[in-house]
C-alpha cells in the first residue's frame, strides 16, 4: 500500500511531474515520431505493466487507441478509482510519506501533503477505446486472439519484472502487427534475481545482459532503429 501511495505521487501529482517527464516524455516523443499522422483511424498501442495508468492515458491523449495492462490487485483498484471516480483535478489529499521515517531532512518533509490527480482523466482528451486490462501479461496477450493486434507496444520499467525476459519478448513480438513498433525504456534490475533469499518457492529468474536481450529480440525479427542511453548508475 505504501508503494502505491508513492506511485500516486509520481503518476498523478504536480510534485511528480519532473520524474514523470524523464521517463514518459522520451517514450511519447518516440511514439509520435513513428506515427506522425494518426487520422482518420487511431492506431492501437498496448502498455504492459501500466501501473496507475498515467502513461497509457498520455498515449491516449495523443490520439492512440490505448490499452494498459496491469497485474497487481492493489494497483488496479487504485487506478480504477483515479480514472473512473474523479470529478475534478486535485480532488483528493493524502500524506504519502507519513509512515516513512527514513531519509528525511525535516519533520515537515514527512508531514507534507499532496493533492491528486493533477488532471481530471475524464476531461483530459483521451481517445475513444482507452482501457485498462487486468491480468498477467503472458496469459492475457499470449492468447491467439492477440496475435498481430497492436500497432505499437510501449514498455516502461517493465521487462525486468519477468521471470524469463525471453517470454516477454516473444509475446511482444507476437502481438505486434507487421511493421509494428516496440518502444522500451528502463533498467534490467531483474525483480526475481534474489528470490531465493526471500521465497520458499523455486522462482525461476533468467537474467540477461542488454547485449543478450537485443540478441533475443533480433532472433524474433525485431530491428533496432533507435537507441538512446541514459545516465548510468551502479547504485
Amino acid at each position: 500500500v505504501r508503494c502505491v501511495l508513492r506511485n500516486i505521487v509520481r503518476d498523478w501529482t504536480k510534485e511528480g511531474a519532473g520524474e514523470r517527464d524523464k521517463c514518459y516524455s522520451p517514450l511519447l516523443q518516440e511514439l509520435q515520431s513513428w506515427f506522425p499522422n494518426i487520422d482518420p483511424e487511431a492506431p492501437s498501442c498496448l502498455v504492459p505493466g501500466a501501473g496507475l495508468g498515467r502513461l497509457a492515458l498520455e498515449i491516449s491523449r495523443l490520439g492512440f487507441m490505448c490499452q494498459g495492462n496491469e497485474f497487481s490487485y492493489y494497483v488496479l483498484i487504485c487506478s480504477s478509482f483515479i480514472l473512473n471516480q474523479t470529478v475534478e483535478p486535485d480532488e483528493f489529499e493524502m500524506h504519502p510519506w507519513i509512515h516513512s521515517n527514513c531519509n528525511k531532512i525535516s519533520d515537515k518533509d514527512q508531514l507534507q501533503s499532496v493533492r491528486f490527480p493533477d488532471v481530471h482523466p475524464g476531461s483530459a482528451g483521451i481517445t475513444e477505446g482507452f482501457s485498462m486490462c487486468a491480468g498477467d501479461f503472458l496469459e492475457v496477450y499470449g492468447h491467439e486472439s492477440q496475435t498481430g493486434a497492436w500497432d505499437a507496444v510501449v514498455t516502461c520499467f517493465f521487462i525486468d519484472t519477468a521471470h524469463n525476459v525471453v517470454d516477454y519478448i516473444e509475446v511482444i513480438h507476437k502481438v505486434l502487427k507487421p511493421g509494428g513498433v516496440w518502444i522500451n525504456l528502463g533498467p534490467l534490475l531483474y525483480h526475481f534475481a534474489d528470490a531465493h533469499e526471500f521465497s520458499s518457492h523455486d522462482e525461476i529468474s533468467i537474467e540477461l545482459s542488454l547485449e543478450d536481450v537485443k540478441k533475443v529480440a533480433f532472433s524474433y525479427g525485431f530491428e533496432l532503429k533507435v537507441k538512446v542511453s541514459s545516465a548510468f548508475s551502479s547504485i
